[in-house]
């Protein structure tokens, strides 16, 4: 990157910047990022390397969470291939933060989101969730043993020398008012759009390969409605997505979603 900044006309923007989206959607001044806040919550796993160790596990395996812990940090232990080499990762361990993106944030980044608009629900939240941020700031405060301790009930032999603590990155939980209460936390993902259709913006914790393909399906029936329905908007997606206009949860649809399943297993090798 130059640092060079310039100004650019569209007719669309779609702000998919992780954490940094509500900081652009703020900026934007559209009537629905009013009361819009952020609570970010940084993340940790334990990482092993060792090679005799990793050979062992080849899955992806789940627990329960503990009482208090939010929703989206049920502990799993997972074969991962990272920078090339096959590893395995066990988390992820919660930590109290104010960053909203891990490498480029600013400690400032959740001070700087309060708004008069979004004041009350900022306030609302912490009173109602202080469990939470009591969890968040006892789990960045873990020893090693302590996180041990949790991973010896997936893998009772492990040992400290074996694995090592990283950081992960960020997740910013939007944060909006709902049903007439004051705030409330969300631990999905949030597309805000305005009334004109020009601008959408994800936020949320979960823009990953589960819900990419679900989010920029959603946007563009919002906002290219007009172009979905042309004959060539409808090939296009036929093209793209070759069960776009078909409901495979029909009764009906029987044989057709069984050659769909097993033309994905074929791409994905699984088959």
């Amino acid at each position: 990157a130059t640092g060079e900044s310039f100004d650019n006309n569209a007719k669309f923007v779609f702000v998919g910047a992780g954490g940094g989206s509500l900081a652009l959607l703020q900026k934007s001044g559209i009537p629905e990022a009013k009361g819009l806040g952020g609570f970010p919550i940084g993340g940790q796993w334990l990482i092993c390397e060792n090679p005799d160790i990793v050979q062992k596990h080849q899955a992806k395996v789940y627990g329960q969470p503990l009482e208090s812990a939010p929703t989206m940090a049920v502990p799993h232990l997972d074969t991962r291939i990272l920078d090339g080499k096959k590893t395995l990762l066990f988390g992820p361990f919660a930590a109290w933060t104010t960053k909203f993106l891990h490498k480029e944030g600013s400690f400032l980044d959740l001070p700087l989101s309060v708004k008069p608009d979004n004041l009350a629900t900022l306030i609302k939240i912490g009173i109602s969730n202080l469990e939470l941020v009591k969890y968040l700031v006892q789990q960045g405060t873990q020893s090693m043993q302590d996180r041990m301790q949790v991973l010896h009930v997936f893998y009772p032999a492990a040992k400290a020398e074996d694995w090592k603590l990283i950081d992960a990155g960020i997740r910013v939980q939007a944060i909006k008012k709902t049903d007439g209460e004051a705030g409330i936390v969300h631990y999905g993902t949030e597309v805000i759009t305005n009334e004109e259709r020009s601008i959408s913006a994800l936020l949320g914790a979960s823009p990953g390969a589960s819900v990419s393909v679900n989010i920029v399906l959603e946007v563009v029936k919002k906002c290219f409605s007009h172009l979905l329905d042309t004959p060539e908007g409808k090939a296009r997606m036929k093209e793209m997505i070759p069960t776009w206009d078909e409901d495979l949860t029909k009764p009906e649809s029987g044989a057709r979603f069984g050659e769909v399943s097993r033309r994905a297993n074929e791409l994905l090798g699984l088959a």
